[in-house]
């Protein structure tokens, strides 16, 4: 999977790859809105990736499935997504732009997992790229055993070729094919000390503990010896080469990589896999013999086919018209309910962008398409229905920004519930919120770019038009000190009436003190069985607020006396006097606002933490600490209001230059400030 930020080159370079195999005529561009991987309109209309694409070529017979994952830290999802499918990650890293802090993320996020992995400097013909500062910046940022495979031969501002450390060769790229010959004289130092480092680096990850001793004396060490121990140092994960490219150059020294230094499927490391009770399942392989396991990786909608499901097959084999078992647990909190059907396998298709090529099969490590699964989301495992099996689920990204929307006509109103659902069945990165206290539909997603694509595609794909609503955020009322009050109900209607008297006391409890009723009625002033009706209405009044419409909570009411009558007295007249008696309350004492109040943890960069304490405080925060972790890093902890942090998303992206990252939890509510009750009390 090629992995960085967005502009790096990585489409780029898929074309450069696919055009190199004659997998296509000629590479597109970017900027023509013609490349195989970015087929999607919007991914057109930005000029960026922000889809996970797939992208098969051949070389020396070896079938190769690119996937070209989006640079942007809103669709880190898919990203994820295609960490799971892959064998090994290819960052991509400009030759002029540098590493920047995100694609620093995402190199740790693929050492915890143990991903191999290898760079590409790419632009290296680009007019402001420096090769040697770049490689340099990687091997600082990257940590140990970063080495180039490469250098580029550079004259006045052209790439001529490369040479190759290992075959001590110049790829001479000059007529525009790749001659070989040998490097003059004049290369030969700079051959001589990044071969030296380069081998070294190798023979350390080797098995072979003599090989260090016979180099050391000068013994050559055999070319293929040197590549398989590299083969094996990569998908340890251990060691990492860097390669570059540029227009028209490279893309044969990649493919000789993926194919010759990448581990194969077969030594893919396995999921953890159980079966539907929990239960581990071990010594399943990356077999085409073996039993089915399988797992969507991405879910598309096409309004001429259905559904899509991308898949890539870990173990046995998917063939046309099968019946398999489908699990989707562990998302019910997305918005994917816990799931387990039988599903026949339709028309399965190897895609190439928008081209859907016809599959006989998916065996043990490839990727295919099927078509139809009506039920199979995002992370399903598919399986033998015999013996079903569950994968256990990667871990996605918190979506942490909330959205309002609301549809924009009736007509829209009738088809937006049914594209919600398609849109959270392909992506479960997206959180659908319909929050019964605010009566608004909330989209809670991973930043702004994440939710214009959101309603980009409910427009154009599944024509539903909706537009943005502020967000309200659900707050609570309470009283702001001890009363008495009498709620009473007495009417004549010709028949029977309604009589019911009772008198409260009100009084604050502490935050999460919830609501208390107390009983103190003596003497039967209120028979027993209404008082029961007293609480319900008290409870039917604070559910919806006495002062701008909001639940109240952390009240102790108290009933400690009352009047009733033999005929016309009722439960319902009583819940109407318990209504009125806490009605009346509201107007003796001061009715508080409270808002609610999140725990914040902020993860960043060191350079930044100034800037995230001073933002945090300026937002009505409360720092509480920080502490150290890992290196250069410091998670900041911190109490908020949550109405001072529903775009922080956003703010702590452009504050951070988009590395840092926060999870909030609700912790208490607290009483909203004066002037901000009193504004929030007037717009009600």
């Amino acid at each position: 999977m090629l992995v960085g930020h967005s502009g790096a080159g990585k489409t780029t370079l898929v074309e450069q790859l696919l055009a190199a195999t004659s997998t296509i005529q000629r590479p597109g561009r970017v900027e023509d809105g013609n490349t195989v991987s970015d087929f999607d309109e919007v991914e057109v209309r930005q000029q960026r990736s922000v889809n996970l694409a797939v992208a098969p070529l051949v070389h020396n017979g070896i079938k190769i499935n690119l996937l070209d994952a989006p640079g942007y830290a809103d669709f880190v999802g898919d990203l994820r997504a295609g960490l799971r499918a892959a064998d090994a990650a290819l960052f991509v890293v400009s030759a002029f732009e540098g590493v920047d802090g995100l694609t620093q993320m995402l190199w740790e996020e693929c050492a915890r997992v143990g991903m191999p992995r290898a760079v590409v400097i790419t632009k290296i013909d680009h007019q402001r790229a420096d090769f040697h500062e770049v490689l340099a910046t990687c091997q600082e940022v990257f940590g140990d055993g970063v080495a180039p495979l490469y250098l580029p031969v550079i004259t006045n501002g052209h790439v001529n070729g490369l040479i190759g450390l290992l075959t001590q060769k110049f790829y001479n790229y000059a007529t525009g094919k790749r001659t070989e010959k040998d490097p003059g004289a004049e290369y030969e130092a700079q051959i001589d000390e990044h071969r030296g480092v380069l081998i070294e680096g190798i023979i350390q990850e080797s098995e072979d503990e003599s090989l260090m001793e016979r180099y050391l004396e000068g013994e050559p060490i055999d070319t293929k010896v040197l590549v398989d121990d590299l083969e094996k140092a990569v998908a340890r994960g251990s060691f990492h080469p860097v390669l570059c490219s540029g227009l028209g150059v490279g893309a044969h020294e990649v493919l000789e990589l993926i194919t010759q230094g990448f581990p194969s499927p077969l030594e893919h490391h396995m999921p953890e896999i159980t079966d539907l009770s929990g239960k581990p399942v071990n010594g399943i392989t990356c077999n085409p013999d073996g039993p089915l396991v399988a797992e969507v990786v991405k879910t598309t909608s096409d309004p001429y086919v259905g559904r899509i499901s991308l898949v890539r097959v870990f173990s046995g084999t998917l063939r046309p018209d099968m019946t398999v078992h489908v699990s989707g647990h562990g998302l019910a909190d997305r918005g994917h309910e816990d799931h387990d059907v039988d599903e026949r396998i339709g028309t399965l298709t190897c895609p190439l962008g928008k081209q859907q090529r016809g599959a006989a099969k998916g065996v043990a490590g490839d990727i295919v398409a099927v078509a139809k699964l009506s039920r199979a989301e995002t992370g399903d495992t598919l399986s033998e229905v015999e013996h079903p099996l569950l994968m256990t689920s990667w871990t996605m990204p918190e979506p942490l920004l909330p959205v309002a929307i609301r549809a924009r006509s009736k007509a829209d109103e009738d088809k937006l519930s049914q594209a919600l659902g398609r849109l959270v069945a392909e992506d479960p990165t997206l959180r659908l919120e319909n929050n019964a206290e605010t009566r608004q539909l909330v989209l809670w997603c991973m930043g702004e770019a994440h939710t214009d694509v959101l309603l980009d595609r409910l427009a154009k794909r599944h024509g539903v038009e909706v537009e943005r609503v502020d967000l309200r955020v659900p707050l609570r009322e309470t009283f702001g000190g001890r009363c008495q009050a009498m709620g009473r109900n007495v009417k004549q209607t010709g028949g029977h009436g309604q009589y019911a008297i009772c008198h409260l006391e009100v009084e604050p409890l502490p935050s999460g003190g919830g609501f208390e009723f107390v009983d103190k009625i003596v003497g039967g002033v209120v028979p027993r069985q209404f008082i029961p009706s007293v609480e319900k209405g008290v409870r039917a009044q604070m559910e919806r607020g006495v002062v701008a419409g909001y639940p109240m909570v952390d009240v102790r009411v108290t009933l400690y006396d009352g009047k009733a009558h033999s005929v016309d007295s009722s439960d319902m007249a009583f819940q109407i006097a318990g209504q009125l008696a806490l009605k009346e309350a509201a107007s003796k004492v001061p009715t508080l606002l409270l808002e609610p109040v999140d725990e914040l943890s902020v993860l960043v960069a060191d350079d930044y933490v100034g800037s995230v304490m001073s933002d945090l405080s300026s937002r009505r925060g409360r720092v509480l600490g920080t502490e150290p972790v890992g290196t250069g890093r410091t998670l900041v902890k911190a109490e908020v209001p949550a109405l001072e942090i529903t775009r922080y998303a956003i703010d702590l992206r452009s504050m951070s230059h988009g590395t840092g990252t926060f999870h909030r939890a609700f912790l208490r509510y607290e009483p909203l400030p004066p002037n901000l009750a009193s504004k929030m009390t007037a717009t009600e």
